[in-house]
């Protein structure tokens, strides 16, 4: 890799999914003085072994300029992850981080902080950490328009998050990551929200989810006689072999509510983002939504009353990223080339040392079109946003 020669190949490619690793005071040095002691600091056991030293020796190789030029002899995307990762913590090495890579966008995550507040029943510590990941993502993406930070709106007070939106809109978040369980007793399509959608769908900034934001696979599941295993990463997000067909299922439930309580219906410019989630479920559940609507359209009046068949409500409305591990092309042949995007999960280990290598060998062996190539490396990505494409 080279400064003229970016990981793309000069390809215009979007990345639906890069993260910040969080230092230990990241998220409470965006605190007010009123917030300063809403928070307790970062659980580092949370992010696997290590997470301590891990920090330190990133920052030791910040302020090295030998060592950071070492670095930087090696290509990005193969080389170390986490917190050594160039651009992994800081802005304006992220932003030369895009020089090198070549995505010409990239929305950005948090990584760990979310697990700080997003847990709580308190709206003093749920809204005051939220207040505090908006005002931390949208001042780190604020330099460079190709980082697109991604904030929070936690569901569980509708007015709360109303006003979470509206303040997190001014501090420069351009996606809201809403977990996909329901919160306060209401589903996530239940009128009271309909502020929240009809704000966003002005604003064009779409509703995301992502691994983590949802429920998964019942604990009791690992509970077997054998000895415990942790997940590949020595804790993270404590994915394991049976978790992962798990992690789709509450974005389902979250997607079913919107399409057949037709949330999609009165907003049909809302759009929604499914990342780091898998897609390999998404032909099976078209079909599913489908089905569902024929069978129980006679007793239900919303589902009576849709305007477009519920896969057509997703196809129109939905856009999922892919695991490097997935097959694109399959994917695209089986439900079309309208929904699934590229993503590199930049810095994390998940995303591989070569996602564009390993979907291009898919795309190719499918004999995807040019046209649907560049649906999946940037064009569905520029829908979901609402950019030229």
């Amino acid at each position: 890799m080279s400064e003229t020669t970016p990981y793309t190949g000069g390809r215009k490619m979007y990345d639906a999914d890069s993260h910040v690793m969080e230092t230990l005071t990241w998220l409470t040095d965006h605190a007010t003085a009123e917030q300063r002691n809403l928070i307790a600091p970062l659980a580092t056991e949370k992010g696997g072994k290590g997470v301590r030293k891990a920090i330190a020796q990133a920052e030791a190789r910040r302020a090295d300029p030998a060592a950071t030029r070492e670095l930087l002899e090696q290509p990005l995307i193969s080389g170390p992850k986490g917190w050594a990762a160039y651009g992994a913590s800081t802005p304006e090495e992220r932003s030369h981080a895009l020089d090198l890579l070549g995505f010409e966008k990239q929305l950005v995550f948090p990584t760990f902080a979310m697990g700080q507040f997003a847990g709580s029943s308190d709206p003093d510590k749920l809204y005051g950490g939220t207040d505090m990941l908006n005002r931390a993502m949208g001042s780190f993406c604020a330099g460079d328009e190709r980082m697109l930070g991604v904030g929070f709106a936690p569901l569980l007070d509708p007015g709360l998050a109303l006003e979470a939106v509206r303040h997190g809109l001014k501090q420069g978040v351009r996606a809201f990551w809403l977990k996909s369980d329901p919160a306060g007793g209401r589903s996530p399509s239940h009128l009271d929200y309909d502020p929240i959608w009809d704000l966003l769908e002005r604003e064009r900034v779409p509703i995301v989810l992502h691994i983590g934001g949802g429920r998964g696979l019942d604990r009791d599941y690992h509970e077997t006689g054998h000895p415990p295993v942790t997940d590949w990463l020595g804790g993270g997000e404590n994915l394991r072999g049976k978790d992962y067909h798990a992690i789709s299922h509450s974005p389902q439930n979250f997607l079913t509510a919107l399409i057949y309580d037709q949330v999609f219906q009165r907003f049909p410019e809302l759009k929604c983002g499914v990342i780091e989630l898998g897609a390999t479920w998404v032909p099976g559940f078209l079909r599913i939504l489908d089905q569902g609507h024929r069978a129980f359209r006679k007793a239900e009046p919303l589902l009576q009353s849709l305007e477009l068949t519920p896969s057509e409500f997703f196809r129109r409305q939905v856009r999922v990223s892919l695991f490097p591990y997935e097959d694109a092309g399959w994917l695209i042949d089986q439900a079309g080339a309208e929904i699934f995007m590229f993503a590199s999960d930049y810095p994390h280990p998940e995303g591989g040392r070569d996602p564009i290598g390993r979907f291009d060998a898919s795309l190719d062996e499918a004999a995807v079109p040019a046209a649907s190539r560049d649906r999946f490396y940037h064009g569905n990505f520029a829908d979901m946003f609402h950019l030229p494409a």
